[in-house]
């Protein structure tokens, strides 16, 4: 008997159907075909044993199971519910009424029960586009699934549980989950706010610009002056996700398998910190079939890369493109994926390899010549692309002790919103533009203008501090920003003058 069960492949961030063709007939012999890598293939044995637990037989013929599009390698053990549906339908054990109204997939252990998979949410998004009654899965990703309305997501804790709910035997009723209201609920839910930092005003006020401007940012400073405890800070101060923006980012991770057993919608700005040690396919993403790598995980967050001059300098290289593009193309002999990559750069570096260069109560004990070469791992092209540089100081003891409580993260956003709302007014003529940092070079020359006492500034800047030709147009894209915080039409001498300290490592002779 040929029977048609459905599951589904995830291919980047995106979902496509799979059908399984399974056909019974008299033999004695097993094939399962359609490009299955080995979990696919070792599928058999799961579900010998899982239909054993509950009395079910394995059909003692000739079975061929097909995946199709047979040319698509298929991979994972996610496959075992849709497979196991089939054999016991082909078999005549299942009546076949339903089974191809529902997207299955689950992977078994060997007791029967089903463990949760990863993908979920792409995989239901395409279930509800091509018209599936339901999607039939494991009940701790159903959570995730019942995101998707107009779709009866079906969470099942055994094989057991599938088979008697497609044979009528019992009765499930479909998670019903209000996305809008777990949105509302969890969105302005932050588990680190400014209020808890004493002092570092100076750098507060930085990381708002950054924020308001959408401005990649790096600090530099002595260990323990508090940089990585304040870049942790940042998603707080970032305007909320949008609805859409939080489904974007939610697939994202549920195809990377980082959302947990149980979770449903990412409502927060996702903050992503790898250590120094990451290789570049892990950073971009990759692999056989291309998963999404840091730089995606951190879609619409913010992505802290603290050391910054201790990671490979091939890895910091390949950030260069996608921090311009916004995005990440991986290309393959038969594929090539896209995966969306908008996120905030902030990272963090010891002005030197014992960490004290320039700071003010400890002497720097580097020889000649090492605090440059230190910060020539960092390259030209990697600073281009970052707006601001902060010098970050110890905070002194009686601002540690101070009871004053400090300003808190929603005041701050609260002012960083309203400038972002000038922004879209700004580029509401261009949807692929939305902040202040993502302005071409043209764009900076309409819209950055500055008086002749400001071009006077800026030029006294340039030639007394030595700062370079890639400073200048930055210094306008955050005196832009910083004239949005103030509410201003036009950048003033003082917005201006605010940028111009944020180039540190552009000043010829800073490091000696």
């Amino acid at each position: 008997m040929l029977v048609k069960t459905f599951g589904s492949a995830v291919q980047g961030v995106n979902a496509y159907t799979i059908t399984i063709e399974v056909n019974v007939s008299p033999g004695t012999k097993y094939f399962l075909v359609g490009l299955p890598d080995n979990a696919v293939k070792e599928s058999e044995q799961r579900i010998k044993s899982a239909l054993k637990q509950y009395n079910y037989r394995f059909p003692r013929q000739n079975v061929v199971i097909n995946m199709a599009p047979a040319d698509v390698k298929k991979e994972g053990s996610a496959y075992d519910l849709p497979i196991a549906i089939g054999l016991l339908a082909g078999s005549e054990q299942l009546p076949t009424e339903d089974i191809d109204k529902y997207i299955m997939m689950g992977e078994l252990a060997l007791d029967g029960e089903l463990r949760p998979i990863k993908g979920v949410l792409p995989i239901a998004i395409q279930a509800r586009k091509e018209g599936y009654k339901g999607f039939i899965l494991p009940k701790e990703n159903a959570q995730e699934a019942a995101i998707v309305n107009n779709l009866e997501v079906i969470g099942v804790s055994t094989l057991k549980e599938a088979v008697d709910f497609l044979s009528g035997n019992l009765s499930i009723s479909p998670l019903k989950v209000d996305t809008r209201d777990i949105f509302q609920t969890t969105v302005h839910q932050y588990t680190a706010d400014f209020a808890d930092v004493q002092g570092q005003e100076n750098i507060k006020r930085a990381l708002e610009i950054a924020a308001a401007g959408g401005h990649n940012a790096i600090m530099i400073g002595p260990p323990g002056a508090g940089k990585t405890m304040l870049a942790k800070r940042l998603p707080s101060i970032l305007p909320p996700l949008t609805l859409h923006e939080a489904l974007e980012t939610t697939k994202i991770h549920s195809v990377a398998g980082k959302l947990g057993t149980n979770s449903s919608l990412m409502a927060q700005r996702p903050f992503r910190a790898p250590h120094h040690t990451i290789s570049d396919v892990a950073l971009v993403g990759g692999g056989g079939n291309p998963q999404p790598g840091e730089i995606s995980l951190a879609h619409n967050g913010v992505l802290f890369l603290d050391e910054l001059p201790e990671f490979k300098r091939t890895v910091l290289e390949v950030m260069r493109q996608p921090l311009e593009e916004r995005r990440v193309t991986i290309s393959r002999a038969k594929l090539t994926i896209d995966f969306p990559a908008n996120f905030m750069l902030v990272a963090s570096m010891n002005p030197c390899p014992c960490g004290f260069y320039n700071d003010p109560n400890k002497d720097c004990v580097c020889g000649p010549g090492v605090v440059q070469r230190y910060l020539n791992k960092v390259s030209g092209p990697l600073l281009d692309r970052i707006d601001l540089h902060v010098e970050v100081t110890p905070v002194s003891f009686d601002q540690m002790t101070s009871t004053r409580r400090a300003e808190t993260s929603a005041d701050i956003r609260e002012r960083v919103e309203k400038a972002r709302q000038w922004q879209a007014d700004r580029f509401k003529d261009f949807p692929e533009i939305h902040s202040n940092a993502m302005m071409p070079p043209q764009m900076v020359k309409d819209l950055c203008r500055i008086n002749e006492a400001g071009r006077l500034l800026l030029k006294a800047a340039m030639e007394k501090l030595g700062l370079s030709a890639r400073a200048y147009d930055r210094i306008l894209k955050v005196s832009r920003t910083i004239a949005d915080l103030a509410a201003s039409e036009e950048i003033k001498i003082e917005h201006l003058a605010e940028a111009i300290q944020y180039r540190s490592l552009d000043r010829e002779g800073w490091a000696g």
